[in-house]
């Protein structure tokens, strides 16, 4: 069978830059959407490059051509720079699909989150779930993932557990399993090869919040201390921000707290272990950042 020819749109991101190499190493011919010459250098094995930039819909005219499936894992998880949630995950999306139907790629995958579709009141989900119901409805053949939370979203307990203590809402007994990106990215591409539609998507550890403070204080060597302030404290925050700051502030934190109020449970995959990446953070040299590595558009 002839290799597609594939379009990776966020491939600068954490999981994009996985999800790059996953296609090479099964054959696949990668053209992968990038900002700026500069951002060439992350990438070894690529067959084509596209400098663009998503939320301007001249700037990526013809992105799509010759290409047989488009992966999407464009988001932002903090709006800066003057675009929101709506200018990039919905709004850039969207424009890359019109590509994609005006040269008539076979399927297009797209990356949400985990309870997305049952969370549409927050301002990142907003978004997010407004691109996937037009995705659904435009006559392509579709993927949509939705992952849990990534390995690399939870150095915030790391952060935390290198001062010697890690503060927790509630009981500290809701569940979630995190994923690594080198395990999302063989997911991505089994399920589009198998023609999945939607599915969710974690690690094969599943722990409580208090187990992942555990994992965080152990790494750096410290002593359990975990506190646990009253849920009420939460949702005051939660209250605070939505009625005070702009959702550039709190939407990031919205997400956050609000998925820290109840399980997050996915279909478990992959090999790597949360416990194994936080001792290897702190090996090398614990220089711990929030967040993903780089906005993925």
């Amino acid at each position: 069978m002839k290799a597609k020819k594939v379009l990776v749109a966020g491939a600068t991101g954490y999981l994009g830059q996985y999800l790059v190499r996953e296609l090479k190493s099964r054959g696949f011919w990668v053209r992968v959407l990038i900002r700026k010459e500069a951002q060439k250098s992350k990438f070894k094995e690529v067959d084509d490059f596209f400098i663009g930039q998503i939320t301007e819909p001249n700037s990526i005219r013809g992105i799509t051509n010759d290409i047989d499936w488009v992966f999407s894992t464009i988001g932002i998880t903090r709006q800066k720079d003057g675009m929101t949630y709506m200018d990039v995950d919905y709004q850039g999306n969207s424009n890359l699909l019109k590509e994609a139907l005006k040269n008539e790629v076979e399927a297009f995958q797209y990356i949400s989150a985990i309870n997305g579709d049952k969370l549409k009141q927050l301002k990142i989900f907003e978004a997010k779930e407004k691109f996937v119901d037009e995705l659904k409805n435009s006559g392509i053949s579709y993927c949509v993932l939705r992952p849990n939370g990534f390995f690399s979203d939870m150095k915030d307990f790391l952060n935390m557990a290198k001062a010697g203590r890690v503060y927790l809402f509630g009981d500290g007994y809701y569940k979630l399993n995190p994923i690594h990106g080198e395990d999302l990215a063989k997911v991505c591409v089994e399920k589009m090869i198998a023609g999945v539609k939607e599915e969710t998507v974690g690690g094969i550890d599943i722990l409580t919040q208090n187990e992942i403070a555990e994992l965080a204080l152990k790494a750096w060597r410290k002593p359990i201390k975990i506190s646990h302030l009253p849920d009420w404290t939460r949702q005051f925050i939660i209250w605070v921000l939505r009625t005070f700051t702009s959702s550039k502030t709190y939407g990031p934190i919205e997400f956050f707290l609000t998925a820290m109020a109840f399980d997050n449970i996915a279909n478990p995959y992959g090999s790597n272990h949360l416990e194994d990446f936080f001792k290897l953070e702190v090996e090398n040299g614990g220089k711990i950042s929030t967040g993903r590595k780089s906005p993925e558009y």
